[in-house]
């Protein structure tokens, strides 16, 4: 469906709400097999709506991993679908961790799997891969401004592998800066903020971007087992904090199987984020 409000100002409303956590579902085999599960169809669904159930109507933002769904084929996707429209109901907002880029019509047809009103797949936004040139994303940023929802772009991540590119300099200045600038170009004007946001690993060095006019949301994975710390939060991102969703999978699933472990890991994490915000 269309969503009508921009996502920016959802985004801004549900953080109000709920505050600024970001809980990704990631069933990697090890969370499964610390859940007493097997690696299996049965096991996905399971440990997958297990979380949605425990946490949707709790966190701000939901962020299944889709490559831990596409590995069991067409069954494993059927679960995402699911997963996608439960934990909206809840009334989380669902960014589909998918890392997509293209071009052409490839990129057009990504867009519509996931950002398209008539998709099972259509979540409220996406994480994108610009590094076949931000221009080629134009299909899915067009597409999530129409309907109503929104993208992610990477732009400086955590992994050791990714330094090289995305911190290289050309002629026009820094890879990953050109990205945030870009991004910051699309969301001018827009109030609260803009539609296009940016992953910004939470372990990045602070200093090494200006997002001071990005006027969108930052989602910051690496929270907890990836090393960030919510202390360290503030020296990363300084004043545009508030525009930050730190992202953690771990450290809340390694809490369950049951559901009011799931939610009471959620809510300590919470409760940290707003002390910092405060």
């Amino acid at each position: 469906m269309t969503l009508g409000a921009p996502f920016g100002a959802r985004l801004a409303e549900a953080v109000r709400r709920r505050g600024p956590l970001c809980v990704g579902i990631d069933p990697h085999p090890s969370l499964l097999g610390a859940w007493g599960l097997g690696e299996d169809v049965a096991s996905l669904e399971r440990f997958a709506l297990t979380a949605v159930e425990a946490l949707a109507d709790q966190v701000a933002v939901l962020k299944p991993q889709a490559a831990f769904f596409e590995a069991y084929g067409s069954a494993g996707v059927a679960v995402l679908e699911r997963v996608v429209t439960e934990a909206r109901q809840g009334g989380a907002l669902v960014l589909l961790d998918v890392k997509r880029g293209d071009i052409g019509s490839t990129m057009t047809a990504y867009a519509k799997a996931y950002l398209d009103e008539h998709s099972p797949l259509a979540a409220d936004a996406v994480t994108l891969s610009p590094y076949l040139g931000y221009g080629s994303l134009a299909p899915a940023i067009g597409l999530a401004e129409q309907t109503g929802r929104g993208v992610f772009v990477l732009a400086r991540t955590s992994n050791p592998e990714g330094a090289g590119l995305q911190r290289a300099v050309t002629d026009g200045g820094g890879v990953a800066q050109s990205i945030v600038d870009a991004a910051a170009a699309g969301n001018a004007g827009a109030d609260p903020m803009g539609h296009i946001g940016l992953v910004v690993g939470a372990t990045v060095r602070a200093g090494e971007l200006d997002l001071s006019r990005l006027n969108g949301p930052i989602l910051a994975p690496g929270l907890g087992a990836q090393g960030a710390t919510v202390d360290g939060l503030r020296a990363t991102f300084g004043p545009v904090l508030p525009q930050v969703l730190p992202a953690t999978a771990r450290d809340v699933l390694r809490h369950g199987p049951g559901a009011a472990d799931l939610r009471k890991a959620a809510r300590r994490v919470q409760d940290q984020l707003t002390t910092l915000l405060d």
